[in-house]
């Protein structure tokens, strides 16, 4: 058989005989549910290639390890997709837990579809690769420059958007839910493949616009396909997939898409046309041999390296510790430039007055130039870090800045009573936790949001009131002009609605985020204390001191039936 060749000429992308989706599929978020075994991956295969043929950028995420043979032809003697993998034991690129930001740079930027081979990480390893690749990859493609379309594959999805997730997934959690939500204005698709559909974040599946939904037979798993129809479907619809679900041949799938591509939406039992490239992950047999593909698509590795150095070198002009790392040796080169200046002996003239020679003169110009141009160079890049945006994940823990004394006597403009307002760590913190309530805090929320005892507390807040940062009116301390103006960069304002609810849950400790995230499902709804315990299984005790310091940051409300999340959260 003839492959297509990668074009923008297929109008469509053929699934199955019985089924073409638009070229629009690439920007929604899709959901592939089945039992081991049943075709999920097969179908997220097709799926991949039939994007591929049609010009649209795709990159996978593989945790497993089992995408590798989409390099080649189906029956291993072929080319296969030119896509660069990253990572694994086949991979072009190898890939480092801590390299999630420059490969979401490099595919964002570079537009280049890619396989992200994640099998050699540990778990842990995997939660920070994937938590910085996802913010980052949402992040960037809200740049209207690269709002073009792309679909994101994620294999064993569980894995990166757990419903119960570890302290260290919840960064990762966050980012998969606005990718999902939210991805399709910034031209982000997202396709979510796993064999557990119970143990997907539920906030994550309930907001998927297509269900593909193969074998299933775990009586947990269809509860959770259950849930999605609850939202989505008809009665009628539901008992006849749910009736079907787990005696459906391999290969056959249920695709339901309400609303979409047109107001009548899609209800159609189906069977995976077969892929075009290696199935490098069919479960082998007894008594059969593996065999490995003879050939694979050409890869441009000379032009993936270039394109990852450039990459590279833009990140490290963005970065502030590079930035920093580049003033402190124009600050030595200029100190030096000076030293030799001042140290360097005058040729001697014979002359009836004391003046400069041409000889002196010119020596001296050429070091006062190059002390002007290495001043300049230090002023422009003191400039640029200073309106650097910061991260707002960590605007309330930021340290202090510290600028050195030359760059103090360049860059920082006087203050109102002509010396340095110098805070230190802990003012600093007090005051941005002010800062970000523009209508005030009390001293008990401030120890909420700090964590500082209250003789602590105390201490800084009097320090700040006395050098007239902090201003106290009615029980409530606010933050002055001058303290805003004190904060500079340092500080930027909590976000507002679905962005100030992600800021907290990825901010919060484990347990009052759980506790936060079991309201805000349920919101405009309140929660019954009870119900709170048997669904977190926190004791009584534990539950109300987590409760507590939730309304101490305003973030929930009692009520007479329990708790209800804050409107603010979703405004």
């Amino acid at each position: 058989m003839t492959r297509a060749k990668p074009s923008s000429q297929r109008a469509n992308l053929q699934l199955a005989h019985e089924l073409r989706l638009p070229l629009d599929t690439v920007t929604q978020a899709i959901a592939v549910l089945a039992k081991r075994r049943a075709g999920k991956s097969y179908f997220g295969r097709r799926l991949a290639e039939q994007l591929h043929y049609a010009g649209q950028q795709v990159v996978i995420v593989d945790p497993k390890g089992d995408w590798w043979g989409i390099l080649s032809s189906r029956d291993g003697k072929g080319a296969g997709l030119p896509i660069v993998i990253f990572g694994g034991e086949r991979g072009h690129v190898p890939l480092e837990p801590s390299g999630g930001d420059l490969v979401a740079k490099l595919v964002v930027e570079e537009r280049v579809s890619a396989l992200l081979d994640l099998s050699l990480f540990r778990k842990h390893e995997l939660a920070t690769f994937m938590a910085t690749f996802l913010e980052a990859l949402y992040r960037l493609k809200a740049q209207e420059r690269f709002r073009t379309p792309l679909m994101l594959i994620i294999d064993e999805a569980d894995a990166v958007a757990p419903q119960k997730p570890q302290p260290n997934e919840a960064r990762m959690l966050g980012a998969a839910e606005d990718i999902v939500r939210r991805g399709g204005q910034r031209g982000l698709g997202c396709t979510l493949i796993t064999q557990r559909s119970a143990v997907l974040a539920k906030n994550v599946l309930t907001q998927v616009q297509i269900m593909v939904a193969l074998r299933t037979i775990s009586p947990q798993d269809l509860a959770a396909i259950s849930a999605w129809i609850d939202v989505h479907g008809s009665p009628e619809q539901r008992k006849t997939l749910m009736d079907s679900l787990p005696s459906l041949p391999v290969g056959d799938a249920w695709v339901w898409s309400p609303g979409w591509p047109s107001d009548a939406g899609i209800f159609q039992r189906i069977h995976t046309l077969p892929i075009e490239t290696f199935d490098s992950g069919a479960t082998p047999k007894p008594g059969e041999k593996r065999t490995a593909p003879k050939q694979v698509a050409d890869v441009d590795l000379d032009a993936v390296r270039a394109q990852m150095a450039a990459t590279l070198e833009r990140a490290k002009a963005d970065d502030p510790r590079e930035l920093r790392k580049r003033i402190g040796q124009l600050e030595q080169e200029l100190h030096a430039a000076v030293s030799r200046a001042e140290h360097a002996p005058p040729e001697r003239i014979e002359v009836e007055k004391p003046i400069l020679g041409d000889a002196d003169r010119r020596s001296l110009e050429r070091v006062a130039t190059a002390a002007e141009a290495v001043s300049a160079r230090v002023r422009e890049l003191i400039q640029l870090l200073e309106h650097m945006p910061r991260s707002k994940a960590t605007a309330t823990t930021a340290p202090p800045r510290r600028t050195s004394t030359l760059s103090s006597r360049i860059a920082a403009p006087p203050k109102p009573n002509g010396g340095v307002q110098a805070i230190g760590e802990g003012e600093r913190k007090i005051l941005i936790a002010t800062a970000q309530h523009s209508d005030g805090v009390t001293r008990e929320q401030l120890s909420i949001l700090t964590g500082y005892k209250r003789s602590t507390r105390d201490a800084y807040v009097q320090r700040l009131r006395g050098k007239q940062l902090l201003n106290e009116s009615a029980g409530r301390l606010l933050a002055s002009d001058a303290g805003i103006r004190e904060l500079g960069s340092d500080y930027e304002p909590l976000p507002t609605g679905a962005a100030l609810l992600q800021h907290w849950l990825r901010q919060l400790p484990e347990g009052e985020r759980v506790l936060l995230e079991l309201v805000s499902v349920e919101f405009p709804q309140s929660v019954s204390r009870d119900s709170l315990t048997e669904a977190s299984q926190y004791k009584r005790s534990t539950r109300d001191a987590y409760l507590q310091r939730l309304t101490a940051r305003r973030l929930i409300q009692s009520t007479r039936e329990g708790v209800v999340a804050s409107k603010d959260l979703f405004d």
